[in-house]
Order: structure tokens, then C-alpha cells, then sequence
């Protein structure tokens, strides 16, 4: 196998779809701009992943999803326009109470959901 060659078969188009999307929920306009935070290769930035590579992802972003959902969080809403911002991904991705602990520094009146 040659250096940064996939080792298995790849993934069909819908399950890249799939990841997509919830790399979308997750605050990423892209596979290239998830690259960091979800430790991804160029290959995989640039959309080429293997069956087991993009299930392996699937099952981490659901699992990841579900659990902010289990907290009470409100669903991430998906970007418009597939862009967003540093600022905003950067806000989105913060705690909830260190966010609720800089608008109460800067004035404002903070209560939960």
C-alpha cells in the first residue's frame, strides 16, 4: 500500500452525505474547515473517506450530538450559506456557563433555559 493511500474500500456517496450533515450540525461549514477539530487527514478533508473511516465519524458526531441534547441544549442550528464565522464557531463550541459568566460581566441578565 502506498504512503496516504486508504487501507479499504471507499464510502458510498450517501454516507458521506450523512457525515455532511452532521459535520454541519456541528458548527463546521466543511470537511476542510472540521479538519482541525475533528482530526481529520487531507484526504479526508477533501471528502475521501473509507466505510469504516466515515462510520467510525458518524457514530462520534451522533454520540456527540445526543449527548448535547441530553443536557437540555438547544439542537445546533445548521449554517446558512454553509459559512460562519471564527467568532461564531468559537461561541458556539464554548460552555455554557463560562458564555453565561461573559454576558453577566458585560452587563447583561443572564437565566437558564
Amino acid at each position: 500500500m502506498a504512503f496516504g493511500q486508504p487501507s479499504g474500500p471507499s464510502a458510498s456517496f450517501r454516507q458521506v452525505e450523512t457525515l455532511l450533515t452532521l459535520v454541519h450540525e456541528a458548527g463546521h461549514a466543511d470537511f476542510r474547515d472540521a479538519r482541525g477539530p475533528l482530526g481529520l487527514t487531507q484526504r479526508q478533508a477533501a471528502g475521501r473517506f473509507t466505510r469504516d473511516e466515515v462510520t467510525a465519524l458518524i457514530d462520534r458526531l451522533e454520540g456527540e450530538r445526543d449527548s448535547r441534547d441530553g443536557e437540555g441544549a438547544p439542537p445546533v442550528a445548521p449554517v446558512v450559506g454553509g459559512r460562519m464565522s471564527a467568532a461564531e464557531r468559537s461561541i458556539r463550541r464554548m460552555p455554557d456557563h463560562l458564555l453565561a459568566v461573559e454576558l453577566q460581566r458585560r452587563g447583561w441578565t443572564v437565566t437558564g433555559p
